[in-house]
């Protein structure tokens, strides 16, 4: 039986005709948002530029000649940069079909489509890619999808030809040195159903495994041009856990000195801690993990599936693999006191995690984009405020006013910090503890590590 996932459109493009993908900014990786559609399109006979407006300019030519102009829109930054370029692209070329695609454009898609975009598409998005492409080039009318796209496709190695060097994205750090760091996905969407997560209302707990030898194939064209490391940016590697272990084995054995990092939900490091100390021994060099707040109250809001006491136990799985953590953080939140926010630091500090904790880390101010997760709570009405469409996201005061001073202080010192983790982290102290009205605790300052923890030269996580 013929797989009906694998992509067969039979397209003939004019052959000067340019499909413009645009990537905005994507962690500071090399955007796989242009290389799976690039794969995809090339391989149905359209031809295709792609460009990632964080590291090159908008090719103006190219803009004003494409009749499909596609931009790639993950996460809320790459949606704000979105919206400029798709501006920018519709003043030089006013009759071009923009789409916007990825999980924030999804999720803002009634901004988006009045006036800004023709098309919105989300999930699975390759194959409607490429069947828009052919509508537009047709001159047919566009017919898109009216729910997310949530069929496994049979996705091509990505291509990545065209994108700029791993040379002009992060870098990988560790023991006093700094590599070149590519990036994959072994799955998409997640199976977990975290409240704030934007994974959630496209993907509604499913997810969907990238076989492995596409996977590998794609670390091997990355290594040719020059990384030794490498980032699974899965939403979370452990979703499948015997197909991670699977592909980390094959990638040490073909390549025994490649590095690599992962994400993973703090409940998954304790429910498989049988496979980290594999995983070490594989290559993995640390771990970034979710952990969002030390308020048990938070947490269970959130839906995160963890507690604080998990935290600490997650901890101490990690430290008998040698698996450094990099947890992330969600400090400001309508239910998050002052008093829990001073809790979170004197966790972060007992356990010695300063260094691990980038400052902007400890500004992040909770998102709730339309059709958030959050938004079915019984005391939505208590905490949600307008709709700030053009933003993105409903607005929130929190009942503490010192909340939100303390948040925008946060924020301007991330934007000023020096390289002194431990300097920052006692800066952020000294303004928590200023509004709460209380001298700052005596700390014992710790043992400094010889080297900080391995991590990549990006802190930025939406």
């Amino acid at each position: 039986m013929r797989d009906k996932s694998r992509f067969t459109y039979h397209a003939s493009p004019l052959p000067m005709t340019q499909i413009l993908l645009l990537a905005c900014y994507e962690l500071g990786h090399q955007p796989l948002s242009l290389a799976w559609p690039t794969a995809v399109l090339r391989a149905a006979g359209f031809s295709v530029t792609a460009v990632d407006l964080a590291v090159s300019t908008l090719p103006r030519e190219t803009a004003v000649s494409a009749p499909l102009v596609a931009i790639a829109v993950p996460m809320h930054t790459a949606l704000r940069l979105g919206v400029q370029a798709a501006q920018q692209v519709r003043a030089l070329n006013p009759q071009a079909h923009i789409c916007f695609y990825g999980l924030y454009a999804w999720l803002n898609r009634d901004y988006l489509l009045d006036g800004l975009a023709d098309s919105v598409l989300a999930g699975e998005v390759e194959g409607e890619l490429a069947a828009l492409a052919q509508r537009v080039l047709r001159g047919a009318a566009p017919s898109v999808p009216a729910q997310p796209t949530l069929t496994r496709l049979a996705l091509p190695v990505p291509d990545r030809s065209d994108l700029p060097g791993l040379d002009q994205y992060a870098r990988y750090e560790a023991n006093g040195q700094m590599v070149l760091s590519g990036y994959v996905e072994t799955t998409r969407g997640c199976l977990h159903t975290c409240r704030h997560c934007p994974v959630v209302p496209v993907y509604h707990g499913r997810f969907f495994v990238i076989p492995a030898e596409t996977v590998l194939a794609d670390v091997r064209q990355q290594v040719a041009a020059g990384a030794r490391h490498v980032t699974f940016g899965d939403p979370d590697f452990l979703n499948g856990p015997g197909h991670a272990l699977n592909i980390a084995r094959a990638l040490h054995a073909e390549f025994p000195q490649l590095t690599f990092d992962f994400t993973t939900k703090v409940e998954h490091i304790l429910k498989h801690r049988a496979l980290l100390p594999e995983l070490r021994a594989l290559g993995a060099s640390f771990v970034v993990s979710a952990f969002e707040s030390t308020s048990d109250a938070v947490l269970a809001r959130l839906q995160k599936g963890h507690t604080v006491a998990d935290m600490d136990a997650a901890l101490t799985v990690l430290a008998d693999a040698g698996l450094p953590v990099q947890p992330t953080w969600v400090p400001f939140t309508p239910w998050t006191s002052l008093d829990d926010y001073l809790d979170m630091l004197a966790w972060i500090r007992a356990h010695n995690l300063m260094a691990h904790v980038p400052i902007v880390q400890l500004s992040i101010r909770l998102l709730v984009p339309p059709e958030s997760a959050l938004l079915d709570h019984p005391d939505v009405d208590a905490w949600r405020g307008p709709l700030d469409a053009a933003n993105f996201t409903y607005r929130w005061r929190h009942p503490d006013p010192c909340m939100d001073e303390l948040q925008q202080r946060v924020a301007a010192l991330a934007e000023h910090a020096g390289d002194d983790p431990f300097a920052n982290f006692a800066t952020v102290e000294r303004a928590a503890y200023q509004l709460a009205e209380r001298p700052v605790p005596v700390w014992l300052r710790p043992i400094l590590p010889q080297l900080p923890p391995p991590r990549l030269t990006e802190d930025w996580f939406c």
